[in-house]
């Protein structure tokens, strides 16, 4: 049940958080976001952590929850949010959720002919909603590389972290990872232009809010947690339903377009993504036990 909640979280809030990145990009930079963001949520899973009577992290796991730190945090989300600042929420989230043929082509398991499909079905459906008839790319095309890229670092960090995070400190972990992050970020500001390039609104503020308490420190701590009990490929699948709730914000509050090339483009990528996710046969038994657990 407790994994269930941990991706029913995943699925949910990181859906909404496009949406606040969009608000919130209004006014800070995208490191200067990252700063506030992650050192404030890693100050309190910290302090969650005491108070709860977690174990430190294991000395032994610091260098391998920084480096994954940095890569999720202070790379990949920083790529994201400088991102939307041409690319719009929506669709933003529907690239994010190519994470899962990541996961599928750095996983050690052989690729089989079914995800060898899914993944040619994926990127079709990439194609689909990027490309805009005569127009060429209907995103920004460096926008659409740094979506890319951030995808792969977010992908390669959690599982190089899955294989070498041996501490079960759920909080502390997730605490050093985002002071990493926000700690990179702080020092990033100082060559990126600071923390605010236009006068600090009360909805970025409110939006950096929600991303530190909602998007950071309780969601984040959820994926730790369901990368630890699930296996990537069933994990993954939280990204389906991100890009449902973002582009519904999106264009409910943000008015920004659905069209029908949008709609067909998540509807390939998605079919492509469940292509290399799920199995042909069901899993046994106790194979079920094992992953539901």
């Amino acid at each position: 049940m407790k994994a269930w909640l941990a991706y029913a979280t995943c699925a949910l809030v990181w859906g909404s958080t496009y949406f606040a990145i969009a608000l919130g990009i209004e006014s800070f930079t995208p490191y200067g976001m990252v700063a506030s963001r992650y050192l404030s949520a890693g100050l309190m899973a910290l302090v969650l952590g005491r108070l709860t009577g977690e174990p430190w992290p294991l000395r032994r796991d610091l260098p391998h929850l920084m480096l994954q730190g940095f890569l999720l945090l202070g790379i990949s989300n920083a790529l994201v949010t400088w991102a939307e600042g041409s690319v719009a929420s929506g669709l933003t989230a529907v690239l994010c959720s190519t994470t899962p043929f990541f996961y599928a082509l750095m996983n050690r398991e052989g690729l089989t002919t079914r995800r060898v499909l899914g993944l040619i079905v994926g990127f079709v459906g990439v194609a689909i909603l990027t490309l805009k008839g005569r127009q060429g790319l209907a995103l920004h095309p460096v926008g659409f590389a740094a979506l890319l890229t951030a995808t792969f670092l977010w992908a390669f960090g959690t599982l190089y972290a899955r294989t070498r995070v041996q501490g079960h400190s759920l909080l502390g972990n997730v605490g050093v990872q985002m002071l990493t992050g926000g700690g990179f970020g702080l020092l990033m500001t100082r060559f990126t232009g600071g923390f605010v390039h236009h006068p600090l609104t009360h909805k970025a503020l409110w939006a950096v809010v929600f991303l530190a308490i909602f998007g950071s420190l309780i969601t984040q701590t959820a994926f730790n947690y369901l990368s630890r009990v699930w296996p990537p490929a069933k994990m993954g699948t939280y990204s389906f339903l991100n890009p449902l709730v973002a582009v519904l914000l999106g264009s409910v509050f943000l008015k920004e377009p659905f069209t029908l090339r949008v709609a067909l483009g998540m509807a390939v990528i998605l079919a492509g993504v469940a292509l290399v996710q799920f199995p042909l046969r069901r899993a046994t038994t106790a194979e079920a036990v094992t992953i539901e657990t």
